[in-house]
Formats: structure tokens, C-alpha cells, sequence
């Protein structure tokens, strides 16, 4: 993990890394091979001994780092998340520490290191979240952490879905719910969103259908709790309703469910509505509705222009392709004014 987050951390080495390919055919290591490989003690080292408090701020951190990413963008919170798996994490996981303590430092560490995963996979460098994916697998193994451990798998069929390989994020999205401990209603609700969704790109729609009701069954009995790390809401819902409407074609139905999306998305979750936005004035635009995507672009621009986001630099790039055939619209003269001035902001 060290030598990942300190490459990913410095700018000369980020480039590099982001330019691996994610392997669809990766192996992914069970949670039983995995369990229980922490030793009592980790190897002394420099770090003294550890204790509640080192662990408190693993989390702690990681909520931070979850809530900058939602307001900021992945572009500026991933080098700082590498950078505390670094400075900070890895010395704490080879500190003298008593089993248990040792067994919690894993856990935390390995919620950030799937957080770091979904970071890149979100920048679009897939090659590097997926072994980022794969190191938080290993931590959570270690750290007898089902909860990650399953959580991780949901990240990886989610990077899978995003890149089209449909059998592959529905096997992972399959094992990810089979390894889930007695889960709650909102882990259920957000492992089968996932499962519907990647069924979906597998056509099989029975299976699609079933699993988005079983999510909306589960979140009507979830409590309101807000999770900085694998929270799912009536947002995240809707929002897999609509991917799961736009795959069998249902085009109109897929634009009504990603507006009642964006409507419950909680405000400072900028980005995704950055993504959310982008993806609605798509749908829009595909549909024939040019105004209505032009009006929605302009509402995707007042976030994108706050984020750091690869993400939302290739919905931007779309933008500009999509309405460059049309310029002479009235609505499209009005968006490109604005888009010349942001190009110039972002330059």
C-alpha cells in the first residue's frame, strides 16, 4: 500500500499510474483465504505503540476526506487521502499493537483505501482503483471486516459497470451480496441498486426488476442516518432506477427517475451532481429535447466549475461535441457563451 499511495501522491508518478488498464479478468481473493491473517503483534518499528486514539483519526480522516469529495472533487481529495495512507496509516499498521487494536487499525485503513479505489475509478485512472480495490480486499481479509470487504466488491462491480463489462459487475455484485454479514436494510438496499443495475447491462431484466424492489423495500426500512462511506439514500436509488430504465431502452422513464435523482440528492454531493447532470442532459439530448439538455448543461456548469473532477472533464468534453452541430439554436448560442468562459477559468 506504502509504495501505491506514495507514487500516487506525486505529481510525476500520477500520470504514469492513471495510464493502467482495470483487468476484467482479475481473480478476486476470497474473504475466508483472507481472514484472520493478522498477527498478534505488528513488527516494532519507529511509531510507538497504538492505540484508540491513531484509529479514531483513520476514521475520522477518511469522513473528511469523503465530505471534500463531494464538495471538491476527487482531483483534490485523492493525493491528500494518498498521502495519509502514507505519512500516517502505514506506519500505525506495523506499530506494536495488541491484537485487537491491530485488527481495527486494518479495518480503518482499509475503508480508506476503498475510498482512495473509488477515487480513481472516479477520475477514470481504472487501472490504478482497481488495485486499490484490490489492497482494501486484503485489509478487510485481514481485519475479519465483512463489511468492507463486501462494500469493496460493490466498488468493483460499479468500476466494472462504468466500463461496460456486464457479466463482470454482475458477478461481482452477486459475490459482494453473498459476502455481506447480517446485513441492515441500507447495506441490502445498496448492495441490490448495484445488482439491478448490473443485471441490467446483462439483459436480464427479471433479475433487474426484482433487485431494484428489493432496494426499495430495504431503504423504506432504513433509518436516516447519513454515511460518509457506502450510504444509500432515495438519490441513489432513483439513480439506479434510471440506469436500469435506460438499458431496456425506456428513454423517457430513465430521464423521469434521474430528475427525481437529482431533486432528493442531498446539496453537498456537488459532485455528483456534476455526473448526475451531465448524464440527464444526455438522455435529453438523445431524446430530441435540445432546450431541455442546454438547460440542464447550464445547471451541470455551475458545479463543474467548483469540482475538480476527469469525470466531469469528459462529461464537458461530450458537452461541447454534442452542441457544436448545433450552434446556430438560440439555446445552444446562450450555453456557448458560457462555455467559451469556462474553458478560459479551467485553462
Amino acid at each position: 500500500m506504502a509504495v501505491l499511495s506514495r507514487d500516487d501522491m506525486a505529481p510525476s508518478r500520477r500520470g504514469v499510474l492513471q495510464a493502467g488498464l482495470c483487468s476484467a479478468a482479475l481473480a478476486v481473493p476470497l474473504f475466508a483465504d483472507l481472514a484472520g491473517r493478522a498477527e498478534a503483534a505488528a513488527r516494532p518499528g519507529r511509531t510507538g505503540r497504538i492505540g484508540p486514539a491513531q484509529v479514531e483519526t483513520v476514521r475520522a480522516v477518511t469522513d473528511r476526506v469523503a465530505d471534500i469529495l463531494d464538495e471538491f472533487g476527487g482531483g483534490h481529495a485523492r493525493p491528500m487521502a494518498a498521502a495519509f495512507l502514507v505519512n500516517s496509516v502505514g506506519p500505525w499498521l506495523t506499530a506494536p499493537a495488541s491484537e485487537q487494536m491491530h485488527r481495527e487499525m486494518l479495518s480503518a485503513a482499509s475503508d480508506l483505501t476503498y475510498l482512495t479505489g473509488w477515487m480513481a475509478m472516479y477520475e477514470r485512472a481504472h487501472g490504478l482503483g482497481q488495485r486499490y480495490y484490490v489492497k482494501a480486499l486484503h485489509l478487510a481479509g485481514e481485519a475479519k471486516d465483512h463489511l468492507t470487504y463486501c462494500r469493496t466488491l460493490r466498488g468493483m462491480s460499479l468500476q466494472a459497470s462504468s466500463l461496460g463489462y456486464g457479466a463482470k459487475a454482475l458477478e461481482l455484485a452477486d459475490s459482494a451480496a453473498t459476502a455481506a454479514p447480517a446485513a441492515g436494510p441500507r447495506l441490502v438496499a445498496f448492495l441490490r441498486g448495484q445488482q439491478a443495475h448490473a443485471a441490467s447491462l446483462t439483459g436480464d431484466r427479471h433479475t433487474a426488476i426484482t433487485r431494484l424492489q428489493e432496494a426499495e423495500t430495504a431503504l423504506s426500512k432504513a433509518d436516516s442516518r447519513r454515511e460518509s462511506i457506502g450510504g444509500y439514500d432515495a438519490s441513489a436509488y432513483l439513480f439506479h432506477v434510471s440506469h436500469v430504465l435506460y438499458e431496456f431502452q425506456d428513454l423517457p422513464g430513465s430521464i423521469t427517475a434521474l430528475n427525481s435523482s437529482l431533486k432528493a440528492q442531498p446539496r453537498q454531493e456537488r459532485q455528483g451532481r456534476v455526473h448526475s447532470h451531465a448524464l440527464l442532459a444526455q438522455r435529453q439530448f438523445e431524446l430530441g429535447h435540445l432546450d431541455a439538455a442546454c438547460a440542464t448543461w447550464q445547471r451541470f456548469l455551475d458545479d463543474y466549475t467548483e469540482v475538480s473532477s476527469a469525470r466531469g472533464d469528459a462529461h464537458f468534453a461530450t458537452l461541447r461535441a454534442r452542441i457544436r452541430p448545433h450552434h446556430r439554436a438560440k439555446s445552444v448560442r446562450a450555453l456557448n457563451e458560457r462555455v467559451r468562459a469556462v474553458v478560459a477559468t479551467k485553462a
